[in-house]
């Protein structure tokens, strides 16, 4: 066979493939790439109003799960005083009953992290119709009999101003008390040089006997198990942390019924007493400037409308049961607030708002950052799917054009396998011989 027909075979088969494999491919990774990054290009224009209002929105259910976890909680609690009242009048009993009711908390031990089964309650007593302390444990130790003291005293009690006793005295069979987070103040000093905050819930229900009023049996809530549900939150972040950084202006905290922070990861913003029982003044416009001077800063939201108005209302609307999202101005930063009440109800805690609130504190700006994130990895992602189309792409018309060349040469070498060497240019047929015959 001439060059010149090889060549025509070659490029008959080139063009087929062409035609037929590579222009059908390289349209349709086109088709592919476009329509990635225009879907990239879209994504990106909606990302920060979608991220905004989705996140916005799952932050208030976060909040509203964790108020009602908290308000579930307390309840356990409730059914645990009125346990309490059934059970034999012992120190073993009492000891039994300390011991035997526990949950898990997390501490930290030498840089290590880790979770360990503690009491619910660092304090339980029973106390007769006077006042007296007649049988009670504290931090699982029982307390002998002269150190038990009369508690219709306010001075005597643990925190040296409760007046539990007077407020389960008033109550009927059934009821029980609640007490506001109770426990020694802790400045900001204390708390940069690692100190936290410490205390309890009282609870608080009256005993009855044939005469009538008997006494009280009192269970002394540890703080820690509370304030665990709002310690471990980072609003915009679902795995849990060991302890929330305030800086980073997104934590979760919790605000009782009369508007004081009780949980913060800034231990110094919850209420607590001096040495001497008296409360630490919550800091208003009067008064911030020289409170924040001694590291004294506890917050009451009803007072906060110096720092911006919004405060006040997220106290109000909570108050009121609701739940809802407002933005608002903290420490030179605008920030919103995901809320909703922990619907605990007491003769002291009522509804609609019961105990308090949860608040999930977000900083704006950190949001805004978390959102350009985001398009930059769209960025990225698009093109990293562009380039791998265009290196498909260009691997399989590599691929293609091998499979040509090594199918042109198998024709090539069929057709020259069908005509002898040498037979080009004398043939089979001579035209000189047909016209003899």
């Amino acid at each position: 066979m001439s060059e010149t027909n090889k060549g025509k075979q070659l490029f008959t088969v080139a063009r087929v493939f062409f035609l037929l494999i590579v222009i059908p491919l390289s349209l349709m990774a086109i088709l592919i790439a476009n329509g990635i990054f225009k879907l990239g290009v879209t994504v990106k224009e909606r990302a920060v109003t979608a991220l905004d209002q989705k996140s916005q929105e799952e932050i208030k259910v976060r909040a509203m799960n964790t108020a009602d976890e908290v308000a579930n909680f307390l309840t356990e609690r409730k059914k645990d005083i009125l346990i309490a009242t059934i059970i034999p009048t012992s120190d073993s009993a009492f000891k039994k009953f300390i011991n035997e009711n526990r949950k898990n908390i997390w501490v930290k031990e030498k840089d290590r992290i880790r979770q360990v089964s503690a009491p619910l309650y660092t304090e339980m007593s029973i106390i007769d119709k006077n006042g007296n302390e007649r049988i009670k444990i504290s931090n699982g130790v029982i307390v002998p009999g002269a150190k038990l003291v009369n508690v219709s005293v306010p001075a005597n009690t643990t925190y040296k101003n409760e007046d539990y006793f007077a407020k389960a005295k008033r109550l009927n069979k059934g009821e029980f008390y609640v007490s506001p987070v109770t426990g020694w103040y802790v400045n900001r000093m204390d708390v940069e040089k690692g100190k936290r905050f410490s205390g309890i819930v009282r609870f608080a229900t009256p005993l009855f006997g044939p005469e009538g009023f008997a006494g009280v049996i009192s269970l002394a809530l540890d703080y820690r198990h509370l304030a665990g549900y709002t310690d471990h939150i980072i609003p915009t972040q679902a795995a849990p942390v060991f302890e929330a950084d305030a800086a980073t202006g997104n934590y979760a905290y919790m605000v009782d019924h009369k508007g004081f922070v009780v949980s913060h990861p800034s231990d110094y913003h919850i209420r607590g007493l001096h040495a001497n029982g008296m409360p630490v003044p919550a800091l208003t416009q009067a008064n911030s400037a020289e409170l924040a001077k001694k590291g004294e800063e506890v917050l009451n939201l009803n007072l906060l409308s110096f720092m911006d108005p919004n405060l006040p209302e997220v106290a109000q609307d909570a108050a009121a049961g609701k739940s809802g999202i407002k933005m608002y101005k903290f420490g030179g930063r605008t920030k919103f607030v995901a809320y909703a009440p922990i619907k605990f109800y007491t003769k002291d805690t009522p509804e609609p708002g019961g105990f308090g609130w949860i608040g999930m504190g977000v900083d704006v700006e950190k949001f805004n950052e978390l959102a350009i994130s985001t398009t930059k990895s769209i960025d990225k992602e698009a093109k990293a799917w562009t380039t791998t189309i265009i290196l498909i792409l260009t691997i399989s018309v590599i691929i293609l054009f091998l499979i040509l060349a090594l199918l042109a040469r198998g024709i090539t070498r069929s057709i020259e396998a069908e005509v002898p060497k040498g037979s080009e240019g004398e043939g089979y047929f001579n035209e000189d011989d047909d016209d003899d015959k």
